[in-house]
């Protein structure tokens, strides 16, 4: 049986992604294109309404590419309108949840004959290799339809998490990634009074792998995937300032707008001077700090006065990264019932300011690390990752997998 996986959507499905696919490896299955593939598991994004059509055609386009292939339908948008899935080729296409996905494969390939964790490092994966330790999210943000998809938070065992990580760095992974819906709300209870939240986990997790590698070596390193600002803890900026780099000093902390009368219409927790004072916190603990975000341009009712505070927000906390999303209306959110949209044209444009800015904060960025020292991650694709999420070649001879220092 040969399969192919389409991914859509954010690091939380490629994390999910990569277990279906090591599933299917397990099986016995062999990864190939769509076109010669079997079955074709399509994990789908529903977080705005362009992400929603890039959704269906990538179903579209499974269903195309081999007339015999079944076609597993996961993730988000499965999860809002399993039936318009399911109505494109009725007994081919399967909607199921995530949960769920494995005994749809165990239905069309057969049972699995033995653990997978070992897949994940040296047959086809990355060497960044991320682990899920939380899902859902209790916030509800205006333009956003995954708290709905995901459901309410949920924390994974921090037992089953540190049994994970710790045989994946012993199988080799030198950087994992822990990802999450909504990550900073991380709360494991493991009975007794005892709660673990973030900070403790990533405290529990350098000490579980912190005598795993090979001799000379640097231990592996973690890095936290995106995090919302109001769960960045002192208690996790001082684990972070603590570990010298084997927690990432990078962080991805959302703004969406530099604007608070904005903010509040999002529905966000926090104001732009709050979300200020918050990094210059982590930059007086975490100097090294290399700090990306994400920002809409054009929600529903932004002056050119709001967008300018977002510029200006922007430059002032000197981010390293900025993924620049011009709004999507998402059908069954309150922002995209509004009638006080912002033309496209005018969040086009929007978006290209902010873009440009974006490549000028980056390149001060890159400069202002300059002749500077990293541990670097080595790819598959010839590339050397840096702590600080910068990009450089990869020296000559190195084999990927790969944690060593690089000049910047």
């Amino acid at each position: 049986m040969n399969f192919a996986i389409v991914n859509l959507g954010c690091k939380v499905n490629r994390v999910e992604s990569d277990a279906f696919a090591s599933g299917l490896l397990a099986r016995g299955c062999q990864e190939t294109d769509e076109a010669a593939a079997n079955i074709v598991v399509v994990n789908t994004c529903t977080v705005t309404g362009e992400a929603e059509k890039k959704t269906r055609k990538a179903v579209r386009h499974a269903l195309r590419a081999n007339d015999l292939s079944h076609v597993v339908v996961t993730g988000c948008a499965a999860a809002i309108d399993a039936d318009a899935f399911t109505a494109m080729a009725p007994g081919r296409v399967h909607v199921a949840g995530k949960l769920q996905v494995d005994e749809v494969i165990d239905q069309l390939v057969g049972p699995l004959k033995s653990g997978y964790h070992a897949l994940a490092v040296g047959n086809g994966f990355r060497t960044r290799v991320g682990v899920k330790v939380q899902d859902g999210c209790n916030n509800a943000c205006t333009y956003c339809i995954v708290h709905v998809a995901r459901g309410r938070a949920t924390s994974r065992n921090a037992g089953d998490v540190r049994e994970e990580c710790k045989a994946l760095a012993e199988a080799g992974a030198r950087e994992i990634v822990l990802t999450g819906i909504n990550l900073g709300s991380y709360r494991f209870d493991g009975g007794q009074g005892e709660v673990l939240m973030l900070d403790g986990l990533m405290q529990a997790l350098l000490d579980d792998t912190a005598d795993v590698h090979e001799p000379g070596q640097p231990p592996c390193r973690f890095r936290i995937s995106s995090i919302e600002p109001a769960d960045v803890s002192d208690k996790l900026i001082d684990v972070m300032a603590r570990s010298n780099g084997r927690i990432c000093r990078h962080l991805h902390l959302p703004l969406q707008s530099g604007s608070t009368k904005v903010l509040a219409e999002m529905n966000r927790p926090y104001t732009a001077q709050q979300f200020e004072a918050l990094v210059n916190k982590l930059y007086a603990k975490l100097p090294e700090l290399s700090l990306s975000t994400d920002i809409i341009c054009g929600f529903p009712g932004e002056t050119d006065a709001d967008f300018q505070e977002t510029l200006d927000v922007a430059q002032r906390c000197r981010f390293s990264k900025i993924h620049v999303f011009p709004y999507s209306q998402r059908e069954g959110t309150p922002a995209a019932a509004r009638t006080d949209q912002v033309p496209h044209e005018m969040r086009a444009e929007r978006a290209r300011t902010l873009r440009a800015l974006a490549k000028q904060l980056r390149q001060q960025d890159r400069e202002n690390r300059a002749g500077t020292r990293e541990l670097a991650l080595i790819e598959e694709n010839g590339v050397a990752m840096t702590e600080s999420y910068h990009e450089l070649p990869a020296p000559e001879g190195v084999k990927a997998g790969a944690l060593m220092p690089v000049t910047l």
